[in-house]
C-alpha cells in the first residue's frame, strides 16, 4: 500500500462524502445500475428455480429428491453467481491499492492516482445524500401538500402498503428507513473502507446490492439468493452494532441501550433490529408494529419507547445520522493520528 500521512485516508473519505453531499448519486450513469443489469442477466441464465414442473404422476420419493436436488443446485448456482459478480472488481482494486501494479515506486502521480481511486470508490459506495433527500422529501411533501403527497413519497422508499397510513405511520416508516439505511448505505461501507481500504467499500456495496436484488424468501430466490442474504448478514454484523452504539451515544443513551437489549432479539433482521431499536430509543419515539404488505397484515415487534412518531421527527432522525457520520470521521481521524488505523 502506498504510504500516506496519518490523516490522509480519513481526509479522502471526507472528500468523497463531501462529493456525495454536493452532487448526490448520478441518476442515469451510476455504476451500480450497470451492475444490477448484469446481475439480472446472470440470474436469468443461472437460476434453476423450480417452476412446479414436476409431473403429477411422478412417484412421491422421486419428486422429493427432485426438489432437494433442485434447491441444492440453485444454492450452488447462487454461490457461483455471488463470487463471479462481487469479487473480481474488489480484487483488482486491492491489487492496485497494495502495490501490485508497482505504483508504490511510480512517484507523485501514483499518489494522485490512488487518492482519486479512494475518493471514487468511497463515493460510489455510500448513499448519504440520497438517504437525506428521500427522508426530507417525505417531510417536505407533508408540510407543503399534505398527507397524500407524503404517502406518495414514502411509497418510494418502503415496501409496505401506504394507502391506509396516517401521519404517524408515514413518519414511522420514514424514520425506520432512515435509521436502517444509515447503517447499510453509509456506515457499513465506511467500516469496510477502514478495514480493507477502497476494495472493502466496493466489495460491501456490491454484496449489499445483490442482497437487495436476490435476498428474498420467494420460490424464485429462496435457494438462489441464500448466499447473497447470508453474506450481507455477515458483512453487516459488526457495522450494524457499531452504528447502534453510535446512535445510542448521540441520543438518549440509556433508553437506546435498553431498547437494543430488550427488543432487538424479537426483530426478524439480525442487523436491522439493533440499529432501529437503538435509533428509536435514542430519538425517544416508538417504531415498528404491524403493517400491511401487499394487502396482507404482518405483525412486527415494537421498537423504541416514548412518544408516537410525528412528521417533525423525520428531520431529527436525519440529524442523528448526520451526527453519526461526523462522529465516525472524527474517530477515524483520531485513530489515524494515534497510528491505530
Amino acid at each position: 500500500m502506498l504510504a500516506f500521512s496519518p490523516w490522509i485516508l480519513p481526509g479522502l473519505a471526507l472528500l468523497a462524502l463531501w462529493l456525495d453531499r454536493l452532487v448526490g448519486e448520478p441518476a442515469r450513469y451510476h455504476p451500480l445500475i450497470g451492475f444490477g443489469t448484469l446481475a439480472m442477466k446472470l440470474e436469468a441464465r443461472w437460476n434453476p428455480h423450480l417452476r412446479g414442473s414436476q409431473s403429477a404422476a411422478q412417484p412421491a420419493g422421486e419428486a422429493v429428491n427432485g426438489i432437494f436436488s433442485g434447491a441444492c443446485l440453485a444454492t450452488l448456482a447462487g454461490v457461483g453467481a455471488w463470487l463471479l459478480l462481487v469479487l473480481p472488481l474488489p480484487v483488482c482494486i486491492a491489487w492496485l491499492w497494495y502495490g501490485g501494479a508497482g505504483l508504490d515506486n511510480a512517484g507523485p502521480w501514483a499518489t494522485g492516482f490512488t487518492s482519486v481511486l479512494v475518493i471514487v470508490c468511497v463515493y460510489v459506495s455510500v448513499g448519504w445524500q440520497s438517504l437525506r433527500e428521500h427522508g426530507q422529501a417525505v417531510a417536505t411533501a407533508f408540510s407543503e401538500q399534505g398527507l397524500e403527497a407524503a404517502k406518495t413519497q414514502v411509497a418510494r422508499i418502503v415496501s409496505r402498503d401506504t394507502e391506509s397510513m396516517d401521519e404517524s405511520a408515514v413518519a414511522r416508516a420514514t424514520i425506520e428507513s432512515v435509521l436502517e439505511n444509515g447503517s447499510d448505505a453509509i456506515f457499513a461501507p465506511l467500516f469496510w473502507f477502514a478495514v480493507l481500504g477502497p476494495a472493502g467499500a466496493v466489495l460491501y456495496r456490491l454484496a449489499n446490492t445483490l442482497d437487495a436484488m436476490w435476498g428474498y424468501r420467494t420460490p424464485r430466490l429462496q435457494a438462489f439468493g441464500y448466499c447473497s442474504a447470508k453474506m450481507d448478514d455477515l458483512l453487516n454484523w459488526l457495522p450494524a452494532r457499531l452504528t447502534a452504539l453510535s446512535y445510542a451515544a448521540l441520543g438518549r443513551t440509556s433508553s437506546a441501550l435498553r431498547c437494543w437489549q430488550r427488543q432487538a432479539r424479537h426483530c426478524a433482521s439480525p442487523n436491522g433490529g439493533p440499529v432501529m431499536c437503538s435509533g428509536a430509543g435514542a430519538l425517544g419515539v416508538v417504531l415498528g408494529g404491524g403493517a400491511f404488505y401487499h394487502g396482507e397484515w404482518q405483525s412486527r415487534p415494537v421498537m423504541g419507547e416514548g412518544q408516537d412518531t410525528k412528521i417533525d421527527d423525520i428531520p431529527r432522525s436525519i440529524r442523528l445520522v448526520d451526527q453519526t457520520v461526523w462522529l465516525w470521521l472524527s474517530t477515524a481521524m483520531l485513530l489515524s493520528l494515534c497510528g491505530w488505523l
